[in-house]
């Protein structure tokens, strides 16, 4: 009795995370960084935002709903959003002139316009992201 009831809850949550899964990939939100593609969006002169954090990272955990929450605004809808961990992603961090996790970068017509590292507060998040649009 266990068994078949263990393997309907297992088919139950696959179909949930089949249903849900593309839902979830589509959130807005930062994707991995990808150096081709970051100069592509550079070249392109679209507003650009670098998020470096880093998964024990406590600043870092609260400032991703806030930017979730942000990119998901019709005005950031055009804001390309990349992610560098800060301990896998040393060469694109030093690349980027960057020195700590919880670091918020934005672009704007292919120049860095705003910087803020630690930074929590979504209204100053807000500000900064407005910089590169």
């Amino acid at each position: 009795m266990h068994t078949r009831r263990n393997a309907m809850l297992v088919a139950l949550g696959l179909a949930t995370i089949a249903a849900i899964g593309p839902a979830i990939a589509d959130m807005p939100g930062s994707k991995p960084f990808d150096p081709a593609a970051f100069d592509e969006a550079l070249k392109s002169g679209k507003p650009i935002l670098v998020e470096i954090s880093a998964p024990w990272c406590p600043i870092c955990k609260t400032q991703k709903p806030i930017l979730g929450k942000l990119l998901a605004e019709p005005k950031y809808k055009d804001m390309a959003a990349f992610e560098i961990d800060f301990d896998t992603g040393k060469a694109n961090v030093r690349k980027l002139g960057a020195t700590d996790q919880s670091t918020l970068l934005v672009y704007k017509e292919g120049k860095e316009v705003g910087r803020s590292v630690g930074e929590t507060q979504p209204e100053w998040i807000a500000d900064l992201l407005d910089k590169a649009v």
